[in-house]
């Protein structure tokens, strides 16, 4: 059980939460969940201890699974032995014993071996090898890494090696920011199963749409400088928060005609001889007086991304045995594929697998070592970079607005500002300077590039990263209703599911097209699995 006791928390004159008061019970998975920057990183930094309450009190269980982000502090370390520090008590018992086992032996030191190897015993230290074991192959380490350093893995393992130690132990509750992040689709399935048999308390941060809706019992909305819980998943959430505020606005709307009614009244007569009844509209106005409604921070921006008018051919896209190597490691090996007109197109894998190879070669931005892309007949692209530096240079002192008129300078400034409005840069945020726009800021003005532009077909490389959850689910509706041809990577499933009728999935040394949704790939790969075994 974790325990908040009237907290506040503001940064200046801002205020994210105020005298808030909530517990998070053993046995619920929670959903910690508000648009980016609503403060939800904040407040599991609080409960974390990183970060200073302004005011109020919280409380923890004696054991707490953090996922820590400080990857540099664990350079130094074997995988296993980093795992294991998830269990605090042990690992310290661990590292006592073996410096004791350093210094001449006398009956003190022999006296507290004893007493640590009865705390190793407790904590099932004996066998803690192999339960790490058990997380690192659940979350697709490979085995050759267990007895590496974690300097001498990839970095996205390393992410997964941090997410193993904040499992391990047998925590009473677990704190998790984004945890699906650097996982594969199979990792999240294994995680999502391990939440679902999890006894204590879970409070989880994450843009996975599909995540939260298959693990949350409830989610903990950050919202009207307040923590909301709603019961149920995501989408029940979303339903329920928004019942509520359709029926506050109606019933404000009511009163607003009923005291325009009785205004009316009072008026009229207010000068007559029905000064009793005056008085009591005169009362009943101002009992029904409506209570200014808090501004609710769920903003979904509109996403439509409009084709030229110029049809391509029937084949958009032609690659035909194209491979690509870096130094030694080959990521795509003799690789062909056609992409038809109104392909939706959805690529899957593990990082590093090559699917930012696979689109620039496809984006014309990279060429491959030997194979050839070729494009269709009146083939119009429009390119989103994973990395958005490719795009948009921080250092750049242009603002908003500036960029895009930069981009696209036969528009008219009113059309710019429309799709600055459209991706929720309202008003004086149109001018902001590029240089100091969040990451989300950024995707959602490239994004508005993208609708500006010309095009017939959209490659797209992990759109949906830094987005929060309404943005995720508006780029699922414009992609979905897109009526030219789509080709987007991503590890959100909810993403995938709803856009992809086609996909390239990138498995150990092959790349797999199956011709479907992801629904229909992963049960076929289920039957498969369940064939072999």
């Amino acid at each position: 059980m974790i325990t908040l006791g009237k907290i506040s928390k503001s940064f200046g004159s801002r205020i994210l939460f105020e005298n808030v008061t909530i517990t998070f019970n053993a046995g619920n998975r929670y959903g910690l969940t508000g648009p980016n920057g609503a403060g939800k990183t904040t407040l599991l930094k609080m409960i974390m201890g990183l970060e200073e309450v302004t005011s109020g009190t919280i409380n923890l269980p004696d054991r707490v699974g953090i996922l820590r982000q400080n990857i540099e502090d664990y350079l130094e370390f074997p995988v296993l032995d980093v795992v294991m520090m998830g269990n605090k008590r042990l690992w310290e018992a661990f590292r006592e014993r073996d410096e004791l086992y350093e210094v001449e032996m006398s009956d003190d030191v022999g006296m507290r071996l004893g007493e640590i190897e009865g705390i190793i015993a407790e904590e099932n230290g004996y066998t803690a090898d192999s339960d790490a074991e058990v997380f690192v192959k659940g979350m697709g380490i490979p085995h050759e890494f267990i007895s590496q350093k974690m300097h001498e893995i990839p970095t996205d393992m390393q992410f997964r090696v941090l997410l193993c130690q904040a499992l391990f132990g047998e925590p009473q509750a677990l704190l998790l920011d984004e945890p699906t992040n650097h996982l594969d689709m199979e990792s999240i399935g294994w995680l999502e199963t391990f939440m679902h048999d999890y006894k204590g308390t879970l409070i989880v941060i994450s843009h996975d749409r599909h995540f939260l809706n298959s693990v949350c019992t409830h989610i903990a909305d950050i919202d009207y400088e307040t923590i909301i819980i709603y019961p149920g998943n995501y989408d029940q959430m979303v339903f329920a928060k928004t019942s509520v505020r359709d029926r506050a606005e109606l019933e404000s709307k009511s009163k607003e005609k009923k005291i325009a009614q009785l205004q009316d009244f009072v008026s009229r007569f207010g000068a007559g001889t029905r000064a009793s009844q005056v008085t009591s509209r005169k009362r009943e106005m101002e009992r029904l007086q409506p209570q200014e409604l808090k501004k609710s921070n769920i903003q979904r921006p509109y996403i439509r991304f409009i084709p030229t008018e110029k049809a391509p051919g029937q084949v958009v896209l032609k690659a035909t045995g194209i491979s690509k190597s870096y130094d030694d490691l080959k990521v795509i090996k003799n690789f062909s594929l056609e992409v038809l007109r109104g392909d939706k197109i959805g690529i899957i894998g593990p990082n590093g697998c090559g699917k930012t190879t696979l689109l620039k070669m496809f984006a014309s931005l990279l060429a491959p070592d030997s194979g050839l892309v070729e494009n269709g007949h009146q083939m119009l692209m429009s390119y989103f970079p994973q990395n958005h530096a490719e795009l948009v240079e921080k250092t750049d002192i242009a603002n908003a607005f500036d960029w895009l008129k930069n981009r696209r300078q036969s528009t008219y400034d009113q059309e710019i500002r429309s799709a600055l409005g459209k991706m929720l840069f309202a008003g004086d945020d149109a001018f902001k300077p590029v240089g100091t726009l969040s990451g989300g800021e950024t995707a959602r003005l490239i994004m508005a590039g993208m609708m500006l532009a010309d095009h017939n077909i959209l490659i797209m490389d992990e759109p949906n990263n830094h987005l929060d959850l309404e943005a995720v689910s508006a780029l699922a509706w414009g992609l979905n209703e897109y009526k030219g041809t789509v080709l987007v990577s991503s590890h959100d499933r909810d993403l995938i599911d709803q856009v992809a009728t086609k996909i390239i999935a990138f498995e150990g040394n092959k790349i797999n097209i199956f011709d479907g949704p992801l629904e229909q790939y992963l049960e076929s790969k289920a039957k498969v699995g369940t064939m072999k075994q």
